[in-house]
């Protein structure tokens, strides 16, 4: 430092200050950028752990690298599904495994009361597990079949008055109208008769054998003659009307008796309230509901079309691709003992969470999942019949013109 007192003394600043303001924005906006690369991290993990995208495969593919494969519970990946000694021993690496249940065609039917049952205890039910129904049978019955049965009686009773009362006022137009008919003609004979004697009254006025005053007084009795045709031809066109030349009255008549027999098709429609009926043919599955209950939410009844049994088989999003229509498909059930032959009948349009879980639910709740429906075939579908949403195990087989392993004997 110089000793001279005439210099300026030099300004001291601070080594980790910025003295421009551009400096200091900076600054604020890194700190400000700071919380979002955590976000960004944890989006990109769950980017590449769920959806996985095929770069992101391609790098598992590549390295030998699992996802989540450092957890005791894997993350996005299919189910591990355990398979028979025998059936392991055949499987080639194109084949499709998924847990699938069986069902039958439609899936399982549950039978609800009728629109509009209300309050309405079960009555009766007629029918037992394991029946054979046809589309429409009646399966049971309500306890307002009575009430709804009386008001059907009350309006046929209306009906039936109704039907009287028609007949009634027809009768009484028919009598009406002849009599009508009866008068116009005893009208128009007078007024016949007073024109002829005006008109001998008026020859014998011109020769001076009559009166004036008789002249005018047949004159009149002709003008009140022809009112009286006039008046009778009235009464007579009262009973003609534009609805088939029916009057006025047979018109109203008959559309009351049109208001009843609609009031009955109603009380009618009603009965059926009463009357639990099978939607489709099939076979009653399950009974859940016992005569004297009211019908829970959960329906009276199940049933299913098992005169086709299906499986729905749950398959992993990335082996999806490999599937197609007519493929065959070996289904073991390892609770029976069994095994069955499908095909591959439909592909589901959508990937959802998988709902059929092994033992251990913990490493298969986020697995990805398609549904694919398959018909079964061969002599042991009989024996599926009996185990509606039994639990197996589909293998498809995915190869060119490839064939389901025989079952086992």
């Amino acid at each position: 430092m110089s000793d001279d007192p005439d210099l300026p003394l030099p300004v001291q600043t601070a080594p980790d200050t910025d003295p421009t303001p551009g400096g200091a924005r900076r600054r604020w906006r890194w700190m400000v950028l700071l919380p979002l690369i955590p976000l960004l991290i944890l989006i990109g993990g769950i980017v590449g752990l769920y959806f996985q995208p095929p770069g992101l495969r391609l790098v598992f593919d590549s390295t030998g690298l699992t996802p989540g494969a450092g957890s005791s519970a894997p993350i996005a990946l299919p189910p591990e599904i355990r398979l028979p000694a025998d059936v392991v021993e055949t499987i080639v690496p194109s084949d499709v495994v998924g847990l699938a249940r069986l069902m039958p065609r439609g899936d399982v039917i549950t039978v609800a009361p009728p629109f509009g049952a209300g309050d309405a205890r079960i009555a009766e039910i007629l029918v037992t597990e394991g029946d054979e129904v046809a589309a429409h049978e009646l399966l049971a019955r309500l306890d307002n079949a009575a009430q709804l049965q009386a008001a059907v009686l009350a309006a046929e009773a209306n009906v039936a008055v109704r039907e009287a009362a028609l007949a009634q006022t027809e009768a009484a137009i028919r009598a009406s109208r002849d009599e009508a008919e009866a008068t116009l003609a005893q009208a128009e004979a007078a007024a016949e008769e007073a024109a002829s004697d005006y008109a001998r009254s008026r020859t014998l006025t011109d020769r001076g054998i009559a009166t004036t005053t008789q002249t005018d007084a047949l004159r009149t009795g002709l003008r009140q003659a022809e009112l009286a045709v006039a008046r009778a031809r009235a009464t007579l066109a009262r009973f003609s009307g534009e609805d088939g030349g029916a009057a006025l009255d047979i018109v109203v008549a008959r559309r009351n008796l049109d208001a009843a027999r609609v009031e009955l098709t109603r009380a009618e429609s009603d009965v059926i309230r009463s009357e639990v009926r099978a939607p489709v043919a099939g076979t009653i599955l399950s009974i859940d509901a016992r005569p004297g209950e009211r019908p829970p939410l959960t329906g009276i009844m199940q049933m299913g079309d098992t005169r086709q049994m299906m499986a729905e088989v749950e398959v992993y999003q990335d082996r999806i691709a490999a599937v197609a229509p007519g493929q065959p498909v070996e289904l073991v059930a390892s609770a029976i003992g069994e095994t069955f032959l499908g095909r591959v009948q439909s592909i589901g349009l959508t990937v959802g969470r998988q709902g059929l879980l092994p033992d251990d639910i913990a490493a298969n709740t986020d697995a990805r999942v398609v549904t694919v429906l398959v018909a079964l075939e061969g002599d042991r579908m009989q024996t599926a019949r009996r185990y509606t949403g039994l639990e197996v195990v589909a293998r498809i087989d995915t190869r060119p013109g490839g064939a389901a392993a025989d079952p086992p004997p």
